[in-house]
Formats: structure tokens, sequence, C-alpha cells
């Protein structure tokens, strides 16, 4: 690690430790603030270690993650209760998707089977139905912006399933394109068999959506 990175690392680790040290004292909308920096940096971080898969972009990403989470940390809590009540309600209780919440950073999961046959990257038409319904509150709430994450699972050879997810993630994001979002919000990725949530094959092999909220 050179000097520059860790003196990024060193003022990233500070302020995180002083804001997560105030929340004790502040009050709801300055709790707000602090919380969506610290949101803002995880999510910054992951963004910067998706896109540069190294420390050094991993760092300067969570630095300007904190940065525009602080500017609209106090507005971001009740922007992503919001959306995230109409995610929920507009999945229902699907059997082939979830919602859940780290923050304010909503995360709807998709099972493969129910959006791709085996080895394929092409759409099932039922996946289209659940794909309207996520894409009505996406388009409903445009200050975030959006991450597709694909996932297999362990069967067949790294590089392979690597190739497959991502191909299944940009599917994703070009169907959600096709439905008015605007393609500068999107990202896509492919994991692969590197990120297994569960012993079983099938929930390992799925596809995400992240809601990370950005400035208002």
């Amino acid at each position: 690690m050179n000097a520059h990175v860790s003196h990024v690392s060193k003022v990233l680790i500070v302020t995180l430790a002083l804001g997560l040290s105030s929340c004790a004292v502040q009050n709801k909308q300055q709790q707000g603030t602090a919380v969506g920096a610290g949101v803002g940096a995880a999510a910054g971080a992951l963004l910067g270690q998706a896109i540069g898969r190294n420390t050094q972009a991993t760092l300067l990403g969570a630095a300007i993650g904190a940065g525009i989470g602080g500017l609209a940390g106090n507005q971001i809590g009740k922007y992503m209760d919001q959306q995230e009540q109409d995610l929920r309600n507009a999945i229902g209780y699907s059997e082939a998707a979830s919602i859940r919440r780290e923050q304010d950073v909503l995360t709807a999961t998709f099972k493969s089977e129910a959006f791709f046959d085996t080895n394929s990257a092409a759409l099932k038409p039922g996946a289209y139905n659940e794909i309207d319904r996520v894409a009505g509150v996406l388009n409903k709430y445009p200050q975030t912006t959006i991450q597709v994450a694909g996932h297999t699972d362990s069967r067949g050879s790294e590089q392979y399933n690597m190739d497959l997810s991502q191909r299944r993630a940009d599917s994703v994001k070009n169907a959600l394109v096709q439905r008015g979002i605007d393609p500068m919000r999107i990202q896509s990725y492919g994991y692969g068999e590197s990120q297994p949530i569960s012993s079983s094959d099938a929930m390992n092999r799925r596809v995400e959506v992240i809601i990370v909220p950005n400035q208002a």
C-alpha cells in the first residue's frame, strides 16, 4: 500500500469513528446525516472494490461515498422507508423474490431459476413480470443508484461461472433500461461462485438488485 492510500485509509477510519461515536448525543436529523455518511461510505467501498478490485479503489470509493451519503443523510431514511414499502408491495408474496434492508441499502434477491434456464443468460418470459414490478418502483425513486449482481453455484469452472453471472446481470440491467431506468444509474457485476450465501446450490444461484441512496 503506498503512502497516499495509507493516508486515505487513516482519514476514512477516523472520520467514520468520530461519526459513530457522536450518534448518542445527536438529534434524529443529525443521526440521519451520520448514518447516511456511513451508508455512503459502505456503498462507495463496495462500488470501488467492484470496479477496481483492489484496496486503493475500495478506500477511494468509500471516501467519495461518505461525502455523498453525508450530503443527503438527513433525508435518506424517509426516502428509503417509502421505497422499501413500495418495493415490498410491488413484489408481494412472490416465491421468486425476497427483500432485505441493511441500514438504508435495499437488496431485492431473485432466484435464478425464475429468471434463467440452466446455462443460459436469456431471460425467461415469466421473468419480465418480476422486472416490471421492480422497474416501476425504481422509476418512482430516481435518487438512487442500482447495482445488478449475478451469482452462480460452484458447479462448472470458476471462469465459466464468472462469465455466466456477468451475462445474466447484463440481461437484467438491459431489461430495466428498456423499462425506462436511466442506464447511468445502473451498473452490472458478475461474481460467479465467489459469494455463496448457503450450502444450497439453488440459493446461491441468484440475481440481486441493490438499491443505494445518493445525493438528493
